[in-house]
């Protein structure tokens, strides 16, 4: 027996040890990605949220007084699309987890496995049996005007851990994670749209890019219920979002609360915009495919540590597979300010597994509510 935490816990942490662990989350730094620990409790509630959701048990210390305990797993929507709900974590039932201690908070820690009464032990990014596939079969390519039907609930591939032989554990999609598992299929790079591409920055933009990088984690949109950007928010961490679709207009609701309408009847930007994260979009169709171009952006962040000014623009071709019906979005920014090239990249949804919703976003760990988002 390991004795961490100043001893609280030293009844319910088994040994530390060094793993060797892919854990490809946006809260990992808080961590001590080195080191496992095993807790035994009993749950009082769940706060099923975005961008986490927090399990909060009660452990019985060495010393035999209770200890509160709040642990982190994955955001409500990615849980809903893999088959969980907040009636699983029912007050009183046995629970045990296994995870990663907070580097900093001795009563808080980050889940890998979790076991609820005498129910199978669950992983992070199991997807449970109930959880349905999408019936496609009778989806209209088009609309009765001719144009392709981008209208409905869009989410990513939903991603899960999985490692081919002798590599490294990381978030592959569930559709290939038995091939990659068997060294059938090579393993990807990382979820599409995730990850900023190489894009060289401007003396500005590096100054901004360092600046992002050493911002605390309340500064940071995404930890902070805060929309990032029109690119990262369409797919990161299995986002749904509903696209509603008229003559004139294409509405786009992000899961994470930001809404964008393209004008279809517009040929040219106002004078006059009032910067937002949103933008300002026109578009026109191009045969089947959508060019959606957008300006009048507040300064931020498009992913990571990847800063842009007021001064982006971007350009958007969505393009509807017929057969699939996998809804491609082709991505090409500019900003004179920050970059020195172009930024270009590509990531693609599919009819949602889950119906879209807002999900209630309360980021609870203590760094973040530094900026005072409870």
């Amino acid at each position: 027996m390991t004795r961490v935490a100043h001893g609280l816990l030293a009844a319910s942490l088994l040994t530390a040890v060094f793993v060797g662990h892919a854990y490809a989350h946006h809260g990992a730094g808080l961590y001590d990605m080195r080191r496992n620990i095993e807790l035994q409790g009993t749950v009082t509630r769940v706060d099923f949220v975005n961008p986490h959701t927090y399990v909060y048990f009660d452990v019985v210390g060495s010393d035999g007084k209770v200890i509160s305990m709040k642990c982190e797993t994955r955001g409500a929507t990615v849980l809903r699309r893999s088959g969980w709900s907040p009636e699983m974590f029912v007050k009183g039932t046995p629970i045990k987890i296994t995870g990663r201690p907070h580097r900093d908070d001795p009563t808080a820690c980050t889940v890998d496995t979790m076991t609820l009464g005498n129910s199978p032990t669950l992983e992070r990014y199991q997807q449970l049996s109930r959880a349905k596939p999408v019936d496609r079969s009778r989806r209209p390519y088009r609309l009765p005007n001719g144009r392709p039907n981008l209208a409905g609930e869009w989410a990513q591939e939903q991603h899960v851990l999985a490692a081919p032989p002798g590599g490294r554990t990381a978030l592959v999609p569930i559709s290939q994670a038995e091939a990659i598992r068997a060294g059938k299929l090579p393993m990807p790079a990382g979820p599409r749209g995730w990850f900023p591409p190489p894009v060289k920055l401007t003396a500005a933009g590096q100054a901004a890019a360092e600046a992002l990088r050493k911002r605390p984690p309340s500064e940071n949109p995404r930890l902070s219920c805060q929309p990032t950007s029109i690119l990262f928010d369409f797919v990161f961490d299995g986002a749904i979002s509903r696209i509603t679709q008229t003559a004139t207009t294409i509405t786009m609701e992000y899961g994470v609360g930001l809404t964008r309408t393209v004008h279809l009847n517009m040929t040219a930007h106002p004078a006059n915009i009032k910067p937002s994260r949103a933008g300002h979009s026109i578009g026109r169709w191009e045969g089947d495919t959508l060019v959606v171009d957008t300006v009048g952006f507040l300064p931020g962040t498009l992913t990571g540590n990847l800063p842009h000014s007021d001064k982006l623009h971007v350009v958007e071709r969505f393009t509807l597979n017929p057969t699939t019906f996998e809804l491609r979005r082709d991505i090409v920014a500019e900003d004179p300010v920050y970059f020195a090239d172009k930024y270009v990249d590509w990531d693609s949804v599919l009819p949602a597994d889950a119906p879209f919703k807002v999900e209630p976003c309360k980021e609870l760990a203590p760094e973040y509510q530094q900026a005072g988002r409870k």
